[in-house]
């Protein structure tokens, strides 16, 4: 141990951060291994049924789940009793089964992102300590566990968590079957490169069988680019590629095959149709600039991505050949997914995720070499720290005040929706300043210790502190955001779940009337229609949340009276019609 309590960087594989006396009957690694997992389980599980689901994929995928419940149907995917053939169905099984133990609600939505988190950071210290070592596994799994949206999607109901997760395992253990296949000798594989090979396949599957074939390709094309590198040489046999590509696909039949076999091809083509789509045509608004994932990756990614950034320049070499190979194939895939996803004309911050698992990792090279000295903690790096950082400072500490004076801020909007959202009972206290002081603290405390050398401390207390920072911020903002953005038509709907009515929306999208209300299966078929809800001849009074700014096209309108209006939404019922009316 150093004088200023860090931990030596000299030991390899020897246990290096001695928290007192190491029972005799448990390993160094089974200790951390728990000890990643307990911290997951810490700082994911705890406050995730503290505030509503949001729009539009968190109550879209609980919906999808919700339904899968009261149909008792797990091939295909539902969402308003109608077939959505956008998503494969692993995910809402996870959530099903949360749903059965825990029951409907934000909780259940979001707990299996918390367990895939669980999981992650163990795994991640698990193949760091098998690529390098202990240490390394540790700065691994700490740099994941403090880096801003990889903590914050753990914490969420998105599929994105479970489908990267898959994705690199798939990846790993195809990158193993490679090195076994070409006698990598400084890395100890017991197993043998078929073994391996199709374990790759297997958690592709598994990842086509959360989101799509995006898993595959993304694969492939990373596959393409390492070809590329070797000028050419095949280093993967076209037997072991299509076995490779064969164990991905018996995975995913156990879907794709089950529903054509029950109910024809006609939802697959549909699912394969809009996976095309999702490639070439900008989803429902959103669009976005080129360099939208760079700046997404770079800020949000904090503070992981500062140091990823070092290790796109030189580095050292690794001391075994599998290290610098695997080093290699991170930078591919990280640059592979980059691209992909800044060709995509949709533009959506998880879209990128996958990249947080290479740029994580680049990062824990870079802090190890920091740590042993073979590289230093550069003056650029420490002012991106304290820019990106302070990005983040500026925020939290702003935030509060601009909440206090919304009627100030008024007049900044010309959209009437956003300056009705304002109006929103949101208490602040001034005390929602704490997380930023809490982060400016920390940064001024880790760049000091960069600065005097003692680089382990700083590390340990960046990424820690930011953890908590996050917590923090979670628990002092989102449930006021929330207050602004959304709450005011999710508390309508939930005031009105149990009432024989119908429930829909004009102008436009959302899942909440389907979750918030728990809506079952409609014995009347034109009440999935919206133009039949707004004009047909229905046989009961149809609630509809409407934006201020469009309500004037109904409520001029004998049949529709104005029932309430709230924080820019406008709660309009339109009396059941009689035929003939």
């Amino acid at each position: 141990m150093h004088r200023d309590g860090t931990c030596s960087s000299i030991a390899a594989d020897a246990p290096v951060y001695h928290i007192g006396h190491n029972p005799p009957h448990m390993s160094n690694t089974l200790r951390y291994t728990l000890l990643f997992a307990f911290l997951g389980a810490l700082l994911y599980i705890p406050f995730l049924g503290g505030v509503h689901l949001f729009d539009w994929d968190e109550i879209n995928f609980a919906e999808i789940s919700r339904e899968m419940l009261i149909q008792k149907e797990y091939l295909r995917v539902y969402v308003n009793f109608q077939p959505f053939w956008e998503k494969p169905p692993f995910f809402f099984w996870t959530q099903a089964l949360a749903m059965k133990l825990f029951g409907v609600g934000e909780f259940a939505a979001r707990f299996p992102n918390a367990i895939c988190g669980v999981i992650t950071l163990a795994l991640l210290f698990l193949i760091g300590r098998k690529l390098y070592d202990t240490r390394f596994g540790v700065i691994w799994a700490t740099v994941y566990l403090g880096t801003l949206l990889p903590l914050l999607y753990f914490k969420s109901g998105i599929i994105d968590p479970f489908f990267n997760l898959f994705i690199f395992l798939g990846f790993y253990f195809f990158i193993l079957s490679y090195w076994k296949k070409d006698g990598y000798t400084s890395i100890d594989l017991p197993r043998s490169s078929w073994q391996y090979l199709f374990l790759g396949g297997f958690f592709i599957g598994m990842g086509i069988l959360t989101k799509g074939q995006t898993a595959y390709l993304i694969v492939v094309l990373t596959m393409g680019v390492y070809w590329i590198y070797q000028r050419f040489r095949l280093y993967i046999s076209v037997p072991r590629f299509l076995f490779f590509t064969m164990a991905a696909t018996l995975v995913t039949l156990a879907w794709y095959g089950m529903e054509t076999w029950k109910n024809g091809p006609w939802f697959i083509n549909e699912f394969n149709k809009y996976q095309y789509r999702l490639f070439s045509t900008p989803d429902a608004g959103h669009g976005g600039f080129p360099g939208y994932h760079f700046a997404v990756l770079l800020v949000g990614c904090f503070p992981a991505s500062i140091f990823a950034v070092r290790a796109f320049f030189r580095l050292p070499d690794e001391a075994r050949d599998h290290q610098q190979d695997f080093r290699r194939w991170m930078k591919f895939l990280f640059w592979t997914v980059l691209i992909l996803f800044s060709v995509v004309r949709s533009k959506i911050v998880h879209y990128s995720s996958m990249t947080y698992f290479p740029l994580t990792f680049l990062a824990a090279v870079v802090l190890d070499k920091i740590f042993r000295g073979e590289i230093k903690m550069a003056g650029w790096m420490k002012v991106l720290l304290a820019v990106v950082g302070g990005i983040f400072v500026l925020a939290t500490v702003a935030l509060p005040f601009a909440g206090m004076q919304t009627e100030v801020l008024k007049p900044l909007f010309k959209d009437p929706f956003a300056q009705a959202n304002l109006d929103a009972d949101v208490h602040w206290t001034g005390w929602e300043i704490l997380p930023g002081v809490l982060l400016l603290v920390l940064l001024i405390l880790t760049l000091r210790w960069f600065n005097r050398g003692r680089n382990e401390r700083a590390f340990y207390w960046l990424f820690g502190g930011t953890a908590v920072f996050v917590m923090l911020t979670l628990i002092f903002f989102i449930k006021r955001i929330e207050g602004y953005s959304q709450r005011a038509a999710i508390e309508f709907f939930e005031s009105k779940a149990g009432e024989d009515v119908y429930f829909t929306t004009y102008a436009y999208k959302t899942y909440a009337q389907y979750f918030y209300t728990r809506k079952q299966p409609l014995l009347n078929e034109n009440a999935y229609q919206q133009d039949w809800l707004l004009n047909g001849p229905t046989d009961k009074d149809v609630y509809i949340v409407v934006k201020n700014h469009r309500a004037a096209e109904l409520t001029g309108r004998d049949d529709i009276e104005v029932v309430g209006e709230k924080n820019g939404f406008v709660f309009l019922k339109r009396r059941k019609q009689e035929a003939g009316q």
